[in-house]
């Protein structure tokens, strides 16, 4: 496994962290496709051993007990100090007034519930799920740097929105003397490179570490156009995201795959390594071959013209999965 520094932090990564999105009891936050405890610790446990030190998860994931399921598992198979634990606040966790969202009174609560459910005292990187549109970017940053003051995170982050909003959020940090995002957990794969238009410049110029989610566009690129996973059929977030016109560069991908006999997930994560403001893609697995691609695209490097033939049949496509 290869390592990086998180942006301009001192904080080192492996070059892939492992989702943990898929960690939880499936019937608790609506993913029927989730595994229970006893089959998520094997993929904790062989991450750790491939070199993987990232792991991110959120308070929403699962209800919860994604946060609870790994959090037990790294204390089982790894020392507290070897590993980067990320999680994130903003979506739904209770009913009524202050279950959602970036108040002060939120991230202040929601922090400790995700401490106690992983069982440690600190995160490394906490993170905003999405921008909340209702709380003053101020109230939000303010809360995030007492969270790090007080000892609960070391860095904190951000996710998918719009490059001015990010902007924003940085510039009040600064102006106020506050503890800056140093990661961009965004929408980022080879069907969906808008990020590269705003986001990913910016990202580049403030020094801001790109951990982007779906880096295989929910699989999309590991198989054939037309074939399904019980994922893919009950994930109605997911089918918003691409279009038929993405068909081309999934084939790409499997003729590059074929033609280096390697599997086509390595293909899609090499690429997105190429790029250097790219930190780590954050990849699920809920089948080993999924864990073990994901470890060999670390050391696979595509050439030029391999680069050229997967990006050159983009097209532009609608802005998405900032909500």
């Amino acid at each position: 496994m290869r390592y990086t520094k998180l942006g301009s932090t001192g904080l080192e990564v492996s070059v892939i962290c492992l989702g943990c999105m898929s960690y939880g009891i499936p019937e608790r936050g609506g993913h029927l496709w989730s595994l229970p405890e006893e089959e998520t610790r094997p993929f904790i446990q062989r991450a750790v051993e491939a070199g993987i030190n990232f792991f991110d998860t959120a308070n929403v994931y699962s209800d919860g007990t994604s946060e609870e399921i790994v959090g037990r598992a790294l204390r089982d198979f790894a020392a507290r100090d070897q590993i980067v634990l990320a999680t994130k606040v903003h979506g739904r966790m209770h009913r009524g007034p202050n279950g959602a969202g970036l108040s002060r009174k939120a991230i202040m609560s929601e922090i400790d519930a995700s401490l106690r459910r992983l069982g440690t005292d600190y995160v490394d990187l906490y993170q905003i799920h999405r921008w909340d549109p209702t709380t003053p970017i101020e109230e939000t940053m303010q809360a995030l740097h007492d969270v790090v003051n007080a000892g609960k995170a070391r860095y904190i982050g951000a996710s998918s929105m719009w490059a001015w909003q990010f902007a924003k959020a940085q510039y009040v940090a600064d102006a106020h003397g506050w503890t800056r995002f140093v990661s961009m957990q965004n929408h980022y794969n080879l069907l969906y490179r808008e990020e590269e238009r705003e986001m990913l410049p910016l990202c580049t110029d403030l020094g801001v570490g790109v951990i982007p989610w779906s880096p295989l566009a929910r699989g999309r690129l590991t198989r054939d156009w037309d074939s399904t996973t019980a994922r893919s059929e009950t994930d109605e977030f997911g089918r918003s995201l691409y279009r038929s016109s993405d068909r081309t560069i999934v084939e790409q991908v499997a003729t590059i795959a074929a033609d280096r006999g390697v599997a086509r997930a390595q293909v899609g994560l090499a690429w997105m390594l190429s790029k250097p403001v790219i930190t780590a893609p954050i990849v699920g697995a809920t089948r080993m071959a999924h864990l073990d691609d994901a470890v060999a695209a670390a050391d696979l490097r595509l050439t030029t013209d391999e680069i050229a033939l997967l990006e050159e049949p983009y097209t532009p496509h609608a802005v998405v999965g900032f909500v």
